[in-house]
């Protein structure tokens, strides 16, 4: 079997420049990897990628990304191509019309390989809520490969696809991405249009690349970007060209470390990996300053009272009657409802819901609510204040590395603990990326968490491209 599709975008690219493989070649090998591996990580594959890698021959290659597999977390709806949200409640349905991203990687002549698995509904921090089975880690299959986007990271890091879109809402990128070695950028809320997202928590969600480098990331970003009519919260921000920055010199940017991203709940071996990029950073001439963040501490709790009162909403669509899983039982009209959600959403799901429902029920709004919106806007401001002086904020992705499979579904509180560290990106709106750094002592990879200001997505990529290229004998 070839193996094409461990190169990054840029050699596989000069390749089919050079007529040394073809997009069929591609697609043929990804999905005989598919096929022979145990990860578990797509839930449905394209049946027509075959015949759209046949129909680029002969086409100019006018782009980088053309003819180049991608992976579609199963939240982005594909039109004719099952999106099950990892749930038996939409186990069967089939979208009449593409995302915007999808629209936009068609048009770069992209082939969707599959559907990637996910946890239910994004609600999960490990693959391991998915109605199709858990995700299963590329590095170790006893090992959780992070969630949600756990099919996205795990195809990427297993070279099933060098590329793949996933959704973030409070890690749901970044934290995979850290725990299977690659690459994964949650992009400022409203750079890529939510059009075709179905929602988790609408003012949180947003979908952005996985990539195992950082200029791959880069190019699959300015495809996807830009101003969509469809989507009122997406950005008129031009789209510039995110590689521009890549290979500049940094010795000018300063960067902050929060001393919440550096403190007890922080694995040690993790926080000196951290230190070790700090330390090579510093001797290059960049100025980073450890520095006190107000509100940080209260990220868990205000992602519970936001992002699952917005999930109550958004999911209180799935009634069986539209659309989705339905009860074949004939019942009257409550406890027909009842039923279907019942049956049809998974437990974390379920648990979720109960908790945003109450959460937005009569006085509970103005108590819990509304109190975690303006909790929310202080903490988005301390971020602002910081980046009125520095460039970029820096620390770990997660508080430790990968874990044992099953270690934490007896215990919801502990997942969200994941998140701890990139919940807050999401409250503020942010562009963040994680970047592998090194391994620890059991060679389980370690992430690093960069920070950008509002739409400096070029800046992450600069930082990012340097530690990726200097990081020596830790290199991932």
């Amino acid at each position: 079997m070839t193996n094409y599709l461990s190169l990054s975008v840029k050699e596989i690219h000069k390749l089919l420049i050079d007529k040394k493989t073809v997009p069929l070649d591609l697609v043929k090998e990804a999905l005989e990897k598919i096929e022979n591996s145990n990860l578990n990580s797509f839930i449905t594959i394209n049946e027509s990628a075959l015949e759209e890698a046949k129909s680029l021959e002969g086409l100019n290659i006018d782009n980088p990304l053309f003819g180049i597999p991608v992976a579609i977390k199963d939240n982005i709806s594909t039109k004719n191509l099952r999106t099950t949200c990892a749930s038996h409640m939409l186990e069967n349905y089939v979208p009449l019309y593409d995302a915007t991203v999808i629209e936009k990687i068609k048009e770069k002549h992209m082939i969707i390989i599959g559907k990637t698995n996910m946890d239910e509904f994004a609600m999960g921090s490990t693959g391991e809520t998915s109605y199709f089975g858990n995700t299963l880690s590329p590095l170790d299959n006893t090992l959780v490969p992070g969630g949600s986007s756990s099919g996205s990271a795990a195809s990427v890091a297993a070279n099933i696809v060098p590329v793949a879109l996933g959704s973030d809402t409070g890690g749901s990128i970044r934290q995979p991405s850290s725990f299977c070695g690659i690459v994964g950028l949650k992009p400022t809320y409203g750079r890529v249009s939510r059009y075709g997202l179905i929602a988790f928590a609408s003012s949180l969600d947003q979908i952005g690349p996985i990539t195992r480098n950082v200029y791959d990331n880069a190019l699959m970003l300015n495809i996807i970007s830009g101003m969509d009519e469809k989507d009122q919260t997406s950005s008129e921000k031009e789209v510039e060209d995110f590689t521009k920055k890549i290979g500049k010199d940094i010795k000018e940017l300063k960067i902050a470390v929060p001393n919440f991203y550096m403190g007890n709940a922080i694995n040690e071996e993790v926080k000196n990996s951290v230190k070790n990029i700090i330390n090579l950073l510093e001797q290059q001439g960049v100025k980073i300053d450890y520095i006190d963040m107000p509100y940080l501490e209260y990220a868990i709790p205000l992602y519970q009272t936001i992002a699952l009162g917005e999930a109550s909403s958004n999911l209180a669509r799935f009634d069986g009657i539209k659309y989705g899983y339905s009860t074949e039982e004939t019942l009257d009209i409550d406890t027909f409802v009842k039923k279907t959600r019942s049956i049809g959403f998974g437990n974390e799901v379920k648990r979720r819901i109960m908790i945003g429902s109450y959460v937005l029920s009569g006085k509970n709004a103005d108590k819990y609510y509304i109190k975690a919106l303006k909790l929310r806007k202080e903490l988005t401001n301390s971020f602002k204040k910081v980046f009125e002086k520095y460039d970029l904020i820096i620390g770990p992705t997660n508080t430790n590395v990968a874990y044992k499979l099953g270690v934490k579904q007896d215990d919801a509180l502990k997942s969200f603990y994941d998140d701890l560290l990139t919940i807050p990106v999401n409250m503020a709106g942010l562009p963040a990326i994680s970047i592998p750094i090194g391994y620890n002592s059991e060679k389980l990879p370690i992430g690093m968490h960069i920070i950008g200001n509002y739409f400096k997505e070029d800046v992450i990529y600069q930082l990012a491209s340097y530690i990726e290229e200097n990081r020596g004998d830790a290199k991932c």
